[in-house]
């Protein structure tokens, strides 16, 4: 069994988040892995009721394993948020306090989603020098979408923006602050007539947030019913904010800024990246959020400036968010990441 241990720390921008410390039965004999969650959910969609989930597979291989609950988690006050924010403000400020806690000179991480582009922005920005390892999930530099979810960032984000300032996958279910307002019913009546494929609302309101049909967020097949049900839990409200700044990105094809913040660059893929860090990039072919050649795009240009230093691994039968919650994740998808965090430094 493990316990969490809570562990508290302010942002340079005045922002109170906090870490997730899993502790284990037996001390670790490796150092820190900091996990990083994506948007509108928070750090427990990495311990999903599964038999073995990622933290039990880190914990068994001796890692010392914390959670990182940032802006955009459902565990904290809803607030307006930009990924340049995440980046300049809470990823180094997390990556600080572990290394403050545990003593240690450097750390790993996994990142996933907007967990994973706001990471891997502040990485190549020079922001996060003790990081030596990142495995990321879906996508990080470089956002490509199918046409049907570029057509919609592009003409329904302006829309919605004018209607409401952000959207809760919890309005499915009929849940959540606002849920009485016409705006919020006639988003859920849309999404009731073109999400057909679901009996979860919370799920079918997911992938109309994240994306354009059904599947978005994961193929069915993938998850069993335990952690179908679970996920109505773990999803929460985005604001508009992320999704407009995501919009421009996926227009440019990579990650650019949506506000002027110091030290951080007009656009992340312009200058080579300030870090040494090793990234394994990982994606599902499956992923009807972001699509596989988003990571492979990545991968290319990190390649292209520190050559043989990363790595690209697509799980064919695999989505965007069960590489971590899939039935059979623990067997298809956990090795290889598991692997690529242990592999020696060059």
């Amino acid at each position: 069994m493990s316990t969490d241990r809570i562990v508290p720390f302010t942002t340079a921008d005045g922002r109170s988040l906090h870490l997730v410390h899993v502790v284990g039965e037996h001390a670790p004999s490796l150092g820190p892995v900091l996990l990083v969650h994506g948007a509108g959910v928070r750090a427990n969609i990495f311990r999903p009721p599964v038999a073995t989930h990622f933290v039990d597979a880190l914990l068994a291989r001796g890692h010392d394993v914390w959670l990182e609950n940032w802006r955009a988690s459902i565990d904290l006050p809803p607030c307006e948020w930009t990924l340049d924010q995440v980046a300049l403000y809470d990823h180094p400020a997390a990556v600080q306090t572990v290394l403050a806690e545990t003593g240690a000179a450097s750390l790993k991480a996994v990142i996933h989603c907007q967990g994973s582009t706001s990471f891997t922005m502040s990485a190549v920005a020079g922001l996060l020098p003790q990081v030596e390892v990142i495995v990321s999930n879906a996508v990080s530099l470089h956002p490509v979408v199918n046409g049907a979810s570029r057509l919609k960032s592009q003409l329904a984000v302006p829309v919605v923006g004018w209607l409401t300032d952000y959207l809760n996958p919890q309005w499915g279910e009929g849940r959540g602050a606002d849920v009485d307002r016409m705006t919020v019913r006639a988003l859920r009546n849309l999404v009731n007539l073109t999400q057909t494929d679901c009996e979860n609302g919370v799920c079918r309101f997911a992938s109309f947030t994240y994306g354009a049909g059904c599947d978005v967020l994961w193929p069915h097949d993938q998850l069993d019913h335990a952690v179908h049900d679970w996920i109505s839990g773990e999803f929460g409200a985005v604001p508009l904010s992320f999704f407009n700044q995501m919009s421009r990105c996926i227009a440019a094809g990579q990650m650019i800024r949506h506000e002027a913040l110091s030290d951080l660059p007009a656009d992340y893929a312009a200058a080579p990246p300030r870090c040494e860090t090793r990234f394994a990039f990982v994606a599902g072919r499956r992923n009807n959020c972001f699509s596989w050649q988003s990571q492979q795009n990545s991968h290319t240009w990190f390649n292209r400036h520190q050559p043989g230093r990363h790595s690209l691994k697509v799980f064919d039968d695999y989505g965007h968010l069960d590489v971590f919650l899939g039935q059979h994740a623990a067997r298809d998808t956990f090795p290889y990441m598991l692997a690529a965090l242990d592999a020696p430094q060059h």
